[in-house]
C-alpha cells in the first residue's frame, strides 16, 4: 500500500482550556470550537489538522494517514485483512467529524489507533494564525511528523515497515535507540524512541520562517517549565527547532529548515554523531543519558560536523561572498 503523509492527529487532554490557550498563543494554530468538550486546530487550507478532546486522559488518541483516493483505501483495507489485521470502517458520523471522504482504522502492536483516510475537506476561509507567524510547511509533506515511544521497537518497526509500507530513513543507537521512517520527501513522517514505556514523545510542526521559531522560543521560555529541549539542530533532517511541553504531557517540536530527500534512492544510515549537531539539551532524559548526549554534541563539533541550511525561494537573501578563504573552500568542494 502507498500512504502519502500524516494528515491529522487526535489529542486527549485533561484541560481543554489549556489547549485553547497553548495552541493559538504559542504554536500559532487557528482554534475552532467543536462544541461539547472538544476543539480543533487549523494550520493551512485543510478544515482541521489537530482534534483535541477533553476526555480525562493525556496523549494522542489517533493518527490519520492519507491515501490517494477511495480505491487506494479499499486496497489498503484488503491488504490489511489479508495479513490478519482487524479493520473497521469509519461511520458517516466519524467521517464528518474527521472532515474526510472515507476512512478505516486499525490498531498497531502498542494499541495506537491508526486511521487511513482519503479526500480531506478543505476550509471555506483562509487560514488565520493564532499569533503572527509566516505559516506552516505542510502540503504534500503532511502536517509534520509524529514520534512515538515504546518498550518494544521491533514489533512496531515490523508493523509500520512491512505492513503499512513506511521506509527507513535512518536510525540511532545512542544516547537512546530510535528509528526514523519516511513516506514522501519529508525526511521522516514517523519515528520511534525506545524509552521503556508506550506513548507519544512529540509531534513536529515546521514553520516557514526561522524567526517564527525564534519568537516561539521566546514565548516558551516565559512559561515555567515549558522547555522540553532547548534550541538546536538535528543531524538527520537538519531541522532547527526547540521542544515545548503540551497540556497533554507530550512535546511539540517547533522547527524550521527541514531537509527533503529523494525517497526513490534514499539509503538509510546510522546516526553516529547522535541526534543533534548542537543544542537540544533534553530535559526529559535521565542525568546519565543527558550527559552522554552532550558529549556526543561536543564530539560532533570537534569533528567539524556541519550541514548547509535548507532554504526555499522567498525566505532567504544571499550575502556578498567577499571572503577569499571561504571562496577557496567552495571551489575545493
Amino acid at each position: 500500500m502507498q500512504l502519502l503523509s500524516l494528515g491529522y492527529v487526535g489529542i486527549s487532554t485533561e484541560s481543554l482550556e489549556d489547549w485553547a490557550e497553548y495552541g493559538p498563543n504559542l504554536l500559532g494554530l487557528q482554534k475552532q470550537d467543536k462544541g461539547g468538550r472538544a476543539l480543533s486546530f487549523r494550520m493551512d487550507d485543510r478544515a482541521q489538522r489537530l482534534f483535541v478532546a477533553e476526555d480525562g486522559r493525556s496523549g494522542c488518541s489517533f493518527f490519520g494517514w492519507e491515501v490517494a483516493d477511495a480505491s487506494a483505501l479499499d486496497q489498503a483495507a484488503a491488504e490489511l485483512e489479508a495479513k490478519g489485521i482487524a479493520v473497521t470502517a469509519g461511520s458517516a458520523d466519524l467521517r464528518a467529524e474527521r472532515h474526510v471522504g472515507g476512512l478505516i482504522h486499525v490498531r498497531d502492536p502498542d494499541g495506537n489507533r491508526v486511521e487511513l483516510f482519503h479526500s480531506p475537506q478543505l476550509a471555506d476561509t483562509a487560514f488565520q494564525p493564532g499569533r503572527a507567524i509566516s505559516g506552516f510547511r505542510t502540503g504534500p509533506l503532511g502536517l509534520g511528523h509524529a514520534v512515538l515511544t515504546s518498550e518494544n521497537l521491533d514489533a512496531l518497526i515490523a508493523f509500520y515497515q512491512d505492513i503499512l509500507g513506511f521506509r527507513l530513513s535512518d536510525y540511532a543507537l545512542r544516547p537512546f535507540r530510535a528509528v526514523f521512517f519516511h513516506l514522501n520527501p519529508r525526511h521522516h513522517s514517523l519515528a520511534f524512541v525506545e524509552t521503556g514505556r508506550t506513548g507519544v514523545h512529540h509531534l513536529m510542526l515546521e514553520l516557514m520562517n526561522l524567526d517564527d521559531v525564534g519568537q516561539g522560543y521566546d514565548l516558551a521560555q516565559m512559561r515555567d517549565g515549558n522547555i522540553g529541549a532547548t534550541l538546536g539542530r538535528h543531524t538527520n533532517d537538519f531541522m532547527t527547532s526547540f521542544y515545548s511541553w503540551t497540556p497533554s504531557k507530550f512535546m511539540v517540536e517547533y522547527g524550521w529548515g527541514g531537509r527533503e530527500i529523494n525517497p526513490d534512492d534514499w539509503q538509510p544510515v546510522e546516526l553516529v554523531h547522535g541526534p543533534s549537531m548542537w543544542g537540544h539539551d533534553r530535559t526529559w532524559l535521565d542525568d546519565a543519558r543527558r550527559a552522554e548526549a552532550r558529549d556526543m554534541r561536543v564530539a560532533a563539533a570537534a569533528q567539524g560536523v556541519r550541514q548547509p541550511v535548507q532554504v526555499m525561494d522567498g525566505n532567504y537573501g544571499l550575502m556578498r561572498p567577499d571572503c577569499g578563504w571561504w571562496q577557496s573552500r567552495i571551489r575545493g568542494r
